[in-house]
């Protein structure tokens, strides 16, 4: 059955600062046909090494327009999609259609179709949600993590700052997105808050928005809950590469205690380095980051 969806007109991503990568778009993979993803994807596609940039909500690619230049300086592989219903890729209009594994299971098909391997995780708020139960299901691709402001969630409530925050949501169905990113990060300027808010010129491509702080798996029924089990015990017991945590302290729905304790579930994960003046989208410090990672990780 055909998933009605709208797609971004291209003058709303007109100018953007910061933000001047080429668009690229698949609009084939299994189980999502005619439904079009749009991923950044820079540096030489034999490098041998690529970074996977997962964003969340209610952000887009444009988040990793500050780490994106920086892992290009190494000489990788740089990708960073859109996940359906937020920035450039299309947008399904029924809430209904969103579902964890309507989310994940595009994106294992995305990375199997661009057959990417020694992979680098770069995941942050639902881009580790999700993106952390994926390296469990193909570890033969992924031998970096960098995991900044996120969680696994396995049937239990962040705390009372997720709760509030679902709250608010919940009462925004017409989200002012540049309101929002402007408040969360007082460093954005007019400009930039309005870029995140570009690919939503009305509610009627609010839905993936509206929905992802609904799927957070907070009780033990919930979609996602036993994959997320299984990635829990992995990263814990089977994990062998490298990691790197940045936790924006100032965060207060996924902040210091909730990564205080993603860290201790992440088998040799080393201390985190902490952006006191950071929030929930610490990639608005991602250039810092993006150095201190590599220089972790050896440049290599």
């Amino acid at each position: 059955m055909k998933i009605e969806a709208r797609r971004t007109p291209d003058d709303c991503f007109a100018d953007l600062p910061g933000y001047e990568f080429a668009p690229n778009f698949v609009d084939d993979l299994p189980g999502y046909e005619e439904l079009r993803v749009h991923y950044v994807d820079e540096g030489p596609r034999d490098a041998g090494k690529a970074f996977l940039c997962l964003h969340g909500q209610p952000t887009w690619s444009y988040l990793y327009r500050k780490m994106i230049p920086v892992f290009l300086e190494a000489g990788a592989r740089v990708v960073a999609p859109d996940w359906l219903g937020f920035g450039k890729s299309d947008k399904p209009v029924d809430d209904g259609v969103y579902t964890f594994h309507f989310h994940r299971n595009m994106m294992v098909a995305f990375i199997e179709r661009l057959d990417l391997y020694n992979v680098t995780l770069v995941c942050q708020d639902w881009g580790g949600l999700l993106g952390l139960t994926i390296p469990p299901a193909m570890p033969e691709r992924f031998e970096r993590l960098i995991v900044m402001n996120t969680a696994i969630a396995a049937g239990e409530s962040p705390g009372e700052g997720f709760e509030a925050w679902k709250a608010f949501a919940a009462s925004q169905p017409d989200m002012d997105i540049a309101a929002l990113m402007k408040r969360a990060t007082p460093i954005l300027t007019d400009e930039e808050a309005d870029a995140y808010a570009a690919p939503y010129p009305d509610v009627s491509y609010k839905a993936g928005v509206r929905r992802f702080p609904e799927l957070v798996m907070v009780s033990p029924d919930m979609d996602g809950v036993e994959v997320s089990k299984r990635a829990q015990a992995w990263w814990a017991e089977e994990w062998q590469g490298e990691s790197f945590m940045a936790v924006g302290m100032a965060d207060p729905v996924l902040g210091p205690r909730q990564m205080a304790r993603l860290r201790a579930g992440i088998r040799n994960c080393p201390p985190a380095m902490e952006i006191e003046e950071g929030g929930h989208f610490v990639q608005e410090w991602g250039e810092p980051i993006a150095r201190a990672a590599l220089a972790a990780f050896g440049r290599h």
